[in-house]
C-alpha cells in the first residue's frame, strides 16, 4: 500500500505542475486593445476585445484618447493594437495629400502598410466600410437652400456670410485632413464669429437642435439618417478614403499570430451600412457598445 502511495505521487505532481503552468501560460496571453474618443472606435474595439477573448486573451480595453494619442500609445508599447484609418495614417501621421493615392483603397492602404511595416506596426485586413469625413445639413434647410454639395454651401456663404452657423469638432478643426485645409480648398470664407468648437460627438445634436446650421461628422454615423441630415457632396474628392483596419505591434504579433485569423474574419462582414446601424444602436437607442458588438458577432455567426 505505502508502494503504491510512493507510486502515485509522482504523476500526480507531474499532472499538478502541467495544470500549473498551463494556467500560468492562459493567464499570461494577454493583450491591450486601444481605441478613440467617439462612438465607433468604441464599438470596434469592443468587437476586437470579443474576437480575442474567444481566443482565449484577457483583453485590457484602453479607449477614449485622441486620434494622435492612439498612435503614440501604439508605438510607445502602452496598447498592443488599435484601430486606425488609412486616410488619417496618410494625411495626418506621414502628412501626405497625393489625390490619386488617397482616394483609392487599395494604394492608400497598400501605402500606409507598408510604411509603418518599417516602423514594425502591421496592419490586418482592412474592414470593408469607409468612414469618410463629411459636412452635413438639416435635409430641410439644406433642401430650402438649394445646397447639395460643399461648393453650393461655400457660394451661400460668399453672398451670405452671416447665415450659417458651423458646429466643426476640435481635433478636425486642426488636421491637416481637416476643416482648415477644407475651407481653402473650397474657397470657403467663413467669418470667426460663425464658427462653433465642440466636442466631436456634439455636432450632430447642435445640428438637430439649430444651434449650427452645418456640422462635421462621419459618413457612417447612424445618426445622420435617424436625426433627417443630409451629407453634403464632396464634389472636389477633398476627403480621403477611411478604411479602418487593426494595427498591430509586430512583436505581438509574432508571439500571437492567431490575432490575424481572429479579427480578419470580420473584415469583409462589416460593411458601412451595418457599421451605421451599431453606431445608431448606441448613440440613438442608446444601448451598450458591447452589447451591440455582441449580438453584431453573434448574428454573423463570428461569436
Amino acid at each position: 500500500m505505502k508502494n503504491f502511495m510512493k507510486g502515485s505521487v509522482v504523476p500526480l505532481c507531474v499532472l499538478a505542475l502541467v495544470l500549473t503552468t498551463f494556467s500560468f501560460a492562459q493567464a499570461e496571453k494577454s493583450i491591450t486593445v486601444g481605441g478613440k474618443n467617439f462612438t465607433e472606435q468604441y464599438i470596434l474595439a469592443e468587437l476586437a476585445g470579443l474576437l480575442l477573448e474567444q481566443k482565449g486573451f484577457d483583453v485590457t480595453l484602453k479607449t477614449g484618447v485622441g486620434t494622435n494619442i492612439a498612435r503614440q500609445s501604439l508605438e510607445n508599447d502602452q496598447i498592443d493594437l488599435y484601430y486606425e484609418y488609412t486616410g488619417t495614417a496618410y494625411t495626418v501621421f506621414y502628412k501626405k495629400g497625393d489625390q490619386e493615392v488617397m482616394s483609392d483603397p487599395e494604394k492608400v492602404y497598400q501605402w500606409v502598410k507598408e510604411k509603418d511595416a518599417e516602423k514594425d506596426l502591421i496592419w490586418l485586413e482592412p474592414v470593408d466600410f469607409n468612414n469618410t469625413y463629411t459636412l452635413m445639413m438639416r435635409r430641410e434647410q439644406a433642401d430650402k437652400l438649394n445646397i447639395v454639395s460643399i461648393t453650393d454651401m461655400a457660394r451661400h456663404v460668399e453672398k451670405k456670410p452671416e447665415d450659417l452657423v458651423f458646429g466643426v469638432g476640435s481635433e478636425f478643426w486642426e488636421r491637416p485632413d481637416g476643416f482648415k485645409a477644407l475651407a481653402k480648398t473650397y474657397d470657403l470664407n467663413i467669418p470667426p464669429g460663425q464658427i462653433k468648437k465642440m466636442s466631436l460627438g456634439l455636432t450632430y445634436k447642435a445640428l438637430l437642435d439649430g444651434q449650427v446650421d452645418v456640422a462635421m461628422g462621419f459618413a457612417t454615423d447612424g445618426r445622420i439618417a435617424a436625426f433627417g441630415l443630409v451629407n453634403l457632396v464632396d464634389n472636389k474628392n477633398f476627403f480621403p478614403v477611411y478604411n479602418p483596419a487593426p494595427v498591430v505591434r509586430e512583436e505581438v504579433l509574432e508571439k500571437y499570430p492567431e490575432i490575424k485569423d481572429a479579427l480578419n474574419a470580420m473584415a469583409d462582414k462589416l460593411t458601412t451600412a451595418e457599421m451605421q446601424q451599431m453606431n445608431k444602436a448606441v448613440d440613438v437607442e442608446h444601448k451598450k457598445e458591447k452589447e451591440v458588438a455582441r449580438n453584431w458577432l453573434q448574428d454573423n455567426g463570428l461569436l
